[in-house]
């Protein structure tokens, strides 16, 4: 079945949209659909307006605008290693030393494109089954309360619910996730390359799949109909 996020939406009172990533054979079950542009439209999060006005994200090995996005997501080198390297770490000051970035880069794996196809944009319920990751656009509130709904069936011992990688925006996507078959969510749009395209208010939670069925399963047992929350909305004026 899939699962249905509105009452997860209502409760939580998010408004935004959620967007989903896909891979798949055929882009146009997807339509209307945006190429990656050029320039500062190159970066995956410049096309925030085109989802909230339901288009879609189309990236291919060929075509995938910014080139951390095009290695990050389609495996796609772009430029040499050294100069990656040095741009990230002495050009951006993202890390203390080339050599620690040069460690993080060879330790983070990418993404393998199973299709030809990368998706990025609204939830198509026909296209489940080549959906990867589901991305909420929340303030600090709402991230909370899915937080919380991350760790709802966690046990001890069991791999961390909620994770917040280092990364670029683009991957905490998909690529930082250690095994998408995992239920866990992850804290994103935390790259301050990327947050000039999204309203200052707003992170980001990305579950994967088995998270996400999670979270839509939340129902009036658990925190979502109990006074915390319902307290927490009311002193926001909600």
């Amino acid at each position: 079945m899939i699962p249905d996020p509105s009452r997860l939406r209502e409760a939580a009172g998010i408004t935004t949209p959620l967007i989903g990533l896909y891979d798949a054979p055929d882009p146009e079950p997807f339509a209307p659909l945006v190429a990656a542009g050029s320039g500062a439209e190159r970066c995956v999060f410049s096309r925030y307006r085109d989802w909230c006005a339901g288009r879609t994200l189309h990236l291919t090995r060929e075509q995938f605008g910014c080139g951390g996005a095009g290695r990050a997501l389609c495996g796609v080198e772009s430029m040499e290693r050294e100069d990656f390297v040095q741009f990230l770490a002495v050009t951006e000051g993202l890390k203390d030393s080339p050599e620690l970035m040069q460690a993080w880069i060879d330790a983070t794996p990418l993404y393998r494109q199973e299709h030809e196809h990368l998706l990025i944009g609204p939830l198509k319920s026909d296209q489940y089954r080549f959906l990867k990751t589901i991305t909420f656009w929340v303030n600090p509130d709402q991230l909370s309360l899915l937080m919380t709904g991350a760790q709802y069936r966690a046990a001890p011992g069991d791999p961390p619910p909620v994770i917040a990688p280092f990364g670029a925006g683009c991957m905490q996507l998909v690529t930082l996730f250690p095994d998408l078959e995992r239920p866990q969510a992850m804290i994103g749009a935390t790259d301050i390359a990327m947050r000039k395209h999204l309203p200052p208010e707003l992170l980001a939670l990305t579950a994967t799949r088995p998270m996400y069925e999670q979270l839509c399963a939340l129902d009036e047992r658990s925190f979502l109909a109990k006074p915390f929350w319902k307290q927490l909305r009311q002193a926001r004026g909600a």
